[in-house]
This record gives C-alpha cells, sequence and structure tokens, in this order.
C-alpha cells in the first residue's frame, strides 16, 4: 500500500465523519478541491470537479445548512439524515481512495466510510432530538451552528492536512463511544 493510497483513505474517512454532521457541505468541499486540483478523484468520479456539480452541491449545502436553522424541520431532517450520511460517506470513500482493488475499495467505502458518516450522523441527531426535548427547540440553533462548524473545519482539515484528520475521527468516535456508554441504560440485575 503506497503513502497516496493511505492519505487517500485518511481524506476519504475524515469527509465521511463531515458528512455525519452536514450530508452535503463535505460533497462541497471536495468538489471544491477537485475543481481547483488540490485533489485528484478516481477516474470514474471526476465529475464531482465540474462546474455543474460545483453549483448543484453549493446550493445544497446553503439549503441544507439554512434548514438546519428552522423548528421542526431540523427534526425532519434528521429523521433521513442517518441514511443519506451512510450514502454520502460511501460515495466520498469510493471518490477518494486510489490505487486499491474494486473489492477492498467498496469495502472500505461501506463499512469506513458509511459507517463512520452513519455513527456520527445518528449521534447527531440524537443531540438533537435532546435539545428539542429541554430546551423546546431552543437550542437547536446552537447544535446546527455547532454541527455546521465542525462539518467545515473537518472538511477543510481532511482535504488539506488527511492524517491529522483520521486523528481526529478516531478522538471524535471515541467521545461518541464515552458519551453512549455513560447515557445508555444500565440493566438491573434480578435478586
Amino acid at each position: 500500500m503506497t503513502v497516496e493510497t493511505i492519505i487517500s483513505i485518511c481524506l476519504g474517512i475524515g469527509l465521511a465523519a463531515s458528512v455525519g454532521f452536514r450530508v452535503f457541505l463535505p460533497l462541497f468541499a471536495l468538489s471544491l478541491a477537485s475543481y481547483f486540483d488540490v485533489w485528484q478523484l478516481n477516474e470514474s468520479w471526476q465529475w464531482i470537479g465540474s462546474s455543474t456539480a460545483l453549483l448543484t452541491l453549493g446550493v445544497a449545502t446553503l439549503v441544507e445548512i439554512f434548514a438546519y436553522f428552522i423548528p421542526y424541520i431540523d427534526n425532519l431532517l434528521d429523521s433521513i439524515a442517518v441514511p443519506l450520511a451512510a450514502l454520502a460517506g460511501t460515495a466520498v470513500m469510493m471518490s477518494t481512495v486510489a490505487d486499491l482493488s474494486p473489492v477492498i475499495t467498496w469495502s472500505l467505502a461501506i463499512i469506513a466510510g458509511g459507517g463512520t458518516a452513519a455513527a456520527i450522523a445518528g449521534t447527531s441527531s440524537t443531540t438533537r432530538l435532546a435539545s428539542t426535548a429541554t430546551t423546546g427547540g431552543i437550542g437547536n440553533p446552537i447544535v446546527s451552528t455547532i454541527e455546521t462548524v465542525t462539518a467545515t473545519v473537518m472538511s477543510i482539515i481532511s482535504i488539506f492536512l488527511p492524517i491529522l484528520a483520521i486523528i481526529l475521527v478516531a478522538i471524535i468516535l471515541f467521545i461518541i463511544f464515552r458519551l453512549y456508554k455513560k447515557f445508555k441504560p444500565s440493566k438491573v440485575k434480578n435478586q
């Protein structure tokens, strides 16, 4: 496995994690990176760097970001976010991974890309649901802002510093795991 392949996997996982926070923002960032020749995509995914894809993903990103600031729409979006994030995470990983066999590429894309995106999207949805329940939705714009900023920062780091991105993804997943363990209902033992 070459250094380029390892870096492409790190990029894919970093962007997949970003997809867990905002579905279109990392795709738009990848489109920008490809359009300006910052990153070369797999041959079958070159279309992401086209001006049409750039414009389409840019508009979709803006619509998604602003929609998360509308009460009730944010919760509706969360209901479809996990499957969309899994698909987008898989697509991002497929488009970035270089020099691997199709079987390994697809396996990585589904497990690392789709799995990472789905795990983070699920946690994000749960956070917004908790915010809605505890603040009546008043805290949701704060949650949306944090998610958007995190998706933006992770996307930028993934594109320019992919090795750092994979470290941040590991930290995010560790935090999610710890929160899950902390809030997981404990089983009561029969005496």
